[in-house]
């Protein structure tokens, strides 16, 4: 299973536990990875609110280039997956609108011909690595740690442009990550909802009040940590938990991890090669419960 990797900014930049957590891990599940290195962020939603077509145009671009490389894309950030997921969406359902994006890659000698597949590395253990392979990989079941799940809003809709009519079983994929790991899945209205981030800028308030609900909600369910497969949300849900209690006038430390940090726990590695020592919200209590030192 080869793809090519877009990585995406964050997980190079604000979250680099990400990266390198995902690096320890992919070899161990029979993937192989070529990572894309001259893509171009997605734009995050941020630029399509404002030029939806220089957005697209941008996307194209990565599209054309794994369509060079002959491979799928593999992302580990659910923003970038929505993004690009309706960016694609868009260009392979209107042909004239293809054929002008194409326009605008032709000064670099590009054109995309509308046949690249992007997949979260969440669906991809499901679907391509495959659940009897994935448990195979696993050394230290995480039995005993109650794990609440947040998707971030691009992994779950447009339900149209993510394939999950095709794929319905997305919609409970990372429960099922969690299961298979060992772990005791929390549930929790707040799970498919927004993170706060995208607001974070203008409406500071409002963003951290999102936060204090999404991370208490979990917490009052049981949660000893959180699991996302979106940097975007954990910059949130992480970076600025300790404002959003502040703001509140409550204590929450509720750690949220990255899907590979989860991930790597469960096949043993060691929680400071996965990163986790980067996280602002310590899991050091919560993985003493089950064992794993950090």
């Amino acid at each position: 299973m080869k793809y090519a990797f877009f990585p995406g900014c964050v997980s190079k930049g604000a979250c680099p536990e990400l990266y390198q957590s995902v690096m320890q891990v992919y070899p161990k599940l029979g993937i192989d990875l070529e990572e894309m290195t001259t893509a171009s962020c997605t734009g995050a939603g941020v630029l399509q609110e404002k030029d939806e077509k220089l957005g697209d145009a941008l996307n194209a671009r990565t599209f054309a280039l794994a369509e060079q490389q002959g491979l799928p894309i593999m992302t580990i950030c659910s923003t970038c997956q929505g993004v690009m997921s309706q960016a694609n969406h868009r260009l392979i359902n209107d042909a004239d609108y293809l054929k002008n994006i194409n326009e605008m890659l032709q000064e670099e000698g590009l054109t995309y011909r509308g046949t690249t597949t992007i997949k979260h590395f969440l669906w991809i253990l499901l679907e391509d690595v495959g659940e009897d392979a994935l448990r195979q990989a696993i050394t230290k079941p995480l039995t005993g740690l109650r794990a609440a799940p947040f998707y971030g809003c691009y992994i779950q809709r447009p339900t149209e442009a993510l394939g999950f009519e095709e794929h319905p079983d997305r919609g409970k994929s990372l429960e099922r990550i969690m299961e298979i790991l060992g772990a005791d899945v929390v549930d929790f209205p707040g799970k498919t909802r927004c993170c706060g981030f995208p607001i974070l800028t203008i409406n500071k308030i409002n963003s951290l009040s999102m936060v204090a609900t999404h991370t208490q909600d979990a917490k009052s369910h049981g949660a000893d940590i959180m699991v996302t497969p979106c940097p975007l949300c954990h910059l949130n849900l992480d970076g600025m938990q300790s404002q959003a209690a502040k703001q509140e006038h409550t204590t929450i430390d509720l750690p949220i991890l990255h899907l590979p940090q989860l991930l790597g726990l469960a096949m043993g590695f060691d929680p400071k090669t996965l990163g986790l020592t980067r996280n602002l919200i310590s899991p050091k209590s919560a993985l003493a419960t089950i064992g794993i030192n950090l």
